[in-house]
């Protein structure tokens, strides 16, 4: 690996509060990384305690297995490389029907921002790719390349909440029309051509917001965070806790009100004296607002500032 593997745990003490930990559990950490999570939760169990690591990055793979092995305790760790919407597969593979705990850190790995070979990063140049899973079909290169003006005007306004959107889907057409947009470089240029001088001073590197909506699109990450969220709480024990944190206003609104439909499953019109409908609810949520990294935690780490930790209780 060009970059050693790191990934400084976002509201590391508020996760393991969170998933009060059992010695005797089982905890799933689906998005394994550098193992920063994994590594604390594994510290905290015992004899009969076991932990199921989940990583589509097969340089996390390999990195979190070597940080994990290091660790002193009587517990053990199972790793699996899959999407973390696979997750009851994966515990299935390593023998595990249920579980007491799992957490999702939805943020892109410091490593993958800082190895400039992924294509992750508009602060290196590398070629278009952007894949958590280096086998995936799709990257970065094919969304900026292949796409429809309308269909990338889209993807950069949803996912990237940029104003800016239609401007820069447009300037990509016309690039493209020349030659294909080969690297992260490039696709820098052409969105600095767009974005005033005077919004990038005050909203951050102007590139910012369009590589955020394509690793998205390439990921398809708030597809699977839709699809993961009730695998995830059919899969706890009585007890259990799902802890989530996100990174940006889409992925907390999409766990927002799938905690808020599964704590009240009810369908029926509201005007119903008793409910007919017969759906119960899975349990509760812990958090109605979400946990926030403490003013030290930015300080010392800038890339927990957009931080939020959700919990729910089956």
């Amino acid at each position: 690996m060009s970059t050693e593997f790191r990934h400084k745990p976002v509201l590391l003490n508020e996760c393991i509060e969170g998933l009060k930990i059992r010695c005797d559990g089982t905890y799933v950490d689906g998005t394994l990384g550098g193992a920063g999570h994994s590594s604390e939760i594994l510290k905290k169990i015992g004899a009969g305690g076991r932990l199921i690591g989940i990583d589509q990055d097969a340089d996390a793979i390999a990195a979190a297995t070597q940080r994990l092995e290091a660790v002193e305790t009587e517990g053990t760790f199972s790793v699996v490389k899959s999407n973390f919407v696979n997750m009851k597969q994966a515990c299935e593979e390593c023998g595990v029907s249920s579980v007491d705990g799992i957490l999702l850190d939805l943020g892109v790995s410091s490593y993958q921002l800082d190895n400039g070979d992924r294509g992750f990063s508009y602060r290196f140049d590398a070629p278009l790719d952007m894949r958590m899973d280096r086998d995936a079909k799709l990257s970065a290169y094919d969304v900026v390349n292949t796409y429809s003006v309308q269909k990338l005007t889209e993807i950069i306004k949803d996912y990237g909440e940029e104003r800016y959107a239609g401007a820069i889907a447009r300037r990509i057409e016309r690039a493209r029309e020349k030659a294909p947009v080969r690297t992260t470089f490039e696709l820098v240029d052409i969105i600095k051509s767009v974005i005033p001088a005077a919004a990038g001073r005050h909203e951050g590197h102007p590139a910012k917001r369009t590589f955020q909506a394509i690793r998205i699109e390439v990921n398809q990450e708030l597809e699977v965070l839709k699809g993961v969220i009730d695998r995830a709480v059919d899969l706890l024990n009585p007890g259990g806790r799902l802890c989530i944190i996100t990174f940006h206003s889409l992925e907390d609104r999409i766990v927002k009100q799938a905690f808020k439909r599964i704590e009240n499953p009810c369908t029926c019109p509201k005007d119903f004296p008793v409910c007919v409908c017969g759906k119960q609810p899975k349990g509760h949520v812990v958090t109605n607002k979400p946990i926030l990294p403490t003013k030290e935690e930015t300080k010392e780490n800038t890339r927990a500032e957009s931080a939020k930790l959700r919990i729910y209780e089956r």
